[in-house]
């Protein structure tokens, strides 16, 4: 084989546009005279990038760039598709191919099928010269595919195969791409130089299955409940931290604890607190001292003229010179001076003058109280002034004794009490029991204490809930006696008692017991047919069950008040009608 002649070369473009301005005096393209430049070397794909440099056939060749900043448009190659099987790029709205660019290291494009010199099949690089297109300086564009050169008519056939003869590449652009195979690299999913439906899709895909709708659904709840519970957790946090910083703190500013607003001062004129609020200006503490004697007790006002009720024995330090200071609800203090007193009934009479707006106390009436009453008592217990106490009343007609310090029995005072759990204790001693209307219904004198009379600590006992009050309608009368003629009336029967008797009820004494007759001649016994040695068992059909219960029955009433007695006598039992008497008191 001789050496083949050397291709024929395009003629010469002699018909280039000019310009229509004058040439840039910096030669710059277009509108100059050409400058030394030259297009940047192709951006390779990245399976090219990678492959073995012998894998020519493989190769992949990046579509040319449009002139004059066009878009490219190029039809995407097959997957595996070898560079020279891929069709020639488009410039968009013109249809017109765009030659191949020359890549370095490459003369021209590989063709398939065409045999190199050493006899591979990788085939042999070829240059074709494109004809430029009128109205675009210097852009290789033709309306159809890039044509194979024809040698003229004298010129020698190329050999095929031959070293240097020329081969034509087909029009690739019109064979059909082979089918599509699945991709395995997943850079052939996203490959920039591509176009059409693959570049479409997404960007990055590693091959996994696309999530469903009930997948999504599933990671939006799983989301949504992640982030509750973190934000219950942060809260959590962030309130427990704030919580210890106020407890240590003392909070975050001045403390300013709630409370509820003022109400009026009225209360329920039957409840305790209005009983307390009507009769508190009525009661008086009493300061007594005389002598080597003294102490505190209670009273309360009976009129306008200043005469105050109280007990005997509370006054009775005052007989031996001493004085008597009465102190007020208000605070206003007077001195006061006894008018009266009886010892066995235990109540007095004192009497402050140049006092103005005294309130007297409404009396009531102490037969109509029932045990079970509700009642309030007033008073200074321990020198506790204007002290109130609720209770009840717990017995009636309680025949109690009190006092006897003098020794010849001359200070006992015989009382048929009201008993009441309301608190009563040493100070409360004259001071009113008020039932629920607000009216005196009794005066507290007397408590039941410890057995030695002494507290816990050694001081004086206080109450256990058994306290005595004198019933109302007896002091109300000692109280007129003493104010009237300064002393009280006691009612008597004309007997002596034998205060030793032993046995059930009271007996009449008899003259061997004191020498004398012990049923007063013409008295009310003597007439009502008493003798000595006689049994009183009942006193208005009531049993007595001693000397000291008949003492008590008969001074719950007045003088000149008829009895029925019940009178055993040697044996027999006997009703007596008696008219009580009248004695002078101390």
């Amino acid at each position: 084989m001789g050496s083949a002649e050397p291709a024929p070369q395009p003629p010469a473009v002699t018909d280039r546009p000019k310009p229509l301005h004058d040439p840039d005096p910096y030669g710059t393209p277009p509108y100059g005279e050409p400058g030394p430049w030259a297009p940047a070397p192709p951006v390779q794909h990245p399976a090219a990038a990678s492959a073995p440099a012998t894998a020519a056939a493989d190769a992949t060749v990046p579509p040319p760039a449009a002139p004059d900043g066009l878009a490219l448009a190029s039809v995407p190659p097959a997957p595996g598709m070898p560079a020279s099987d891929r069709p020639a790029p488009r410039i968009p709205g013109t249809g017109a191919f765009v030659a191949p660019p020359t890549v370095p290291g490459v003369s021209g494009t590989a063709v398939p099928g065409a045999t190199a010199p050493d006899g591979s099949d990788a085939g042999v690089p070829h240059t074709p010269s494109p004809p430029a297109v009128p109205g675009v300086p210097g852009a290789p564009v033709s309306d159809t595919a890039p044509p194979t050169p024809t040698p003229a008519p004298d010129a020698p056939q190329p050999v095929p195969g031959a070293p240097g003869t020329p081969v034509t590449a087909p029009e690739v652009h019109s064979r059909p791409a082979p089918p599509a195979t699945a991709p395995v690299d997943p850079w052939r999913r996203y490959d920039p130089w591509a176009g059409g439906p693959a570049a479409a899709g997404p960007l990055q895909q590693t091959g996994a299955a696309v999530a469903g709708l009930e997948q999504l659904r599933r990671r939006r709840r799983r989301s949504l409940v992640g982030g509750a519970l973190l934000l219950a957790l942060v809260s959590g946090g962030v309130g427990g931290g704030v919580g210890v910083y106020l407890e240590r703190n003392g909070g975050m500013g001045a403390v300013e604890l709630p409370q509820a607003p003022v109400e009026a001062g009225d209360r329920d004129a039957d409840g305790v607190a209005g009983i307390a609020g009507r009769a508190l200006p009525s009661v008086v503490t009493l300061h007594v001292s005389g002598g080597e004697a003294g102490g505190t007790g209670t009273g309360f006002v009976l009129d306008t003229r200043g005469h105050i009720l109280t007990n005997s024995h509370v006054v009775e330090p005052a007989g031996s010179g001493g004085g008597i200071s009465v102190v007020f609800n208000g605070g206003q203090t007077a001195e006061a001076e006894v008018v009266g007193k009886d010892s066995g009934y235990d109540l007095a009479v004192v009497k402050v003058t140049g006092v103005r707006g005294l309130k007297p106390l409404p009396l009531g009436n102490s037969d109509n109280v029932r045990v079970g009453d509700p009642v309030v008592a007033i008073g200074a217990p321990f020198d506790l002034e204007g002290t109130v106490t609720s209770g009840i009343i717990s017995a009636k007609e309680r025949p109690i004794t009190a006092g006897g310090g003098s020794g010849d029995a001359s200070d006992v005072s015989y009382v048929d009490a009201l008993q009441t759990d309301a608190p009563i204790n040493p100070g409360n001693s004259g001071g009113p029991l008020l039932d629920a209307r607000g009216q005196v219904v009794g005066i507290n004198s007397a408590i039941r204490s410890a057995a030695d009379g002494t507290g816990p600590d050694g001081g004086q006992a206080g109450s256990i809930g058994l306290g005595f009050a004198i019933p109302v309608n007896q002091g109300k009368r000692v109280a007129e006696e003493l104010i009237n003629t300064g002393r009280a009336t006691h009612p008597v029967i004309g007997v002596t008692l034998d205060m030793d008797y032993s046995g059930d009820g009271a007996r009449v004494g008899t003259e061997e017991d004191g020498g004398s007759d012990p049923v007063t001649a013409g008295g009310p016994g003597d007439r009502a047919g008493i003798r000595p040695g006689d049994v009183i068992t009942a006193v208005d059909g009531r049993r007595v069950h001693s000397g000291e219960e008949l003492i008590v029955k008969t001074r719950a009433h007045r003088p000149g008040d008829r009895l029925e007695l019940t009178v055993e006598r040697d044996g027999e039992e006997r009703t007596l009608s008696l008219v009580l008497g009248s004695s002078g008191g101390s």
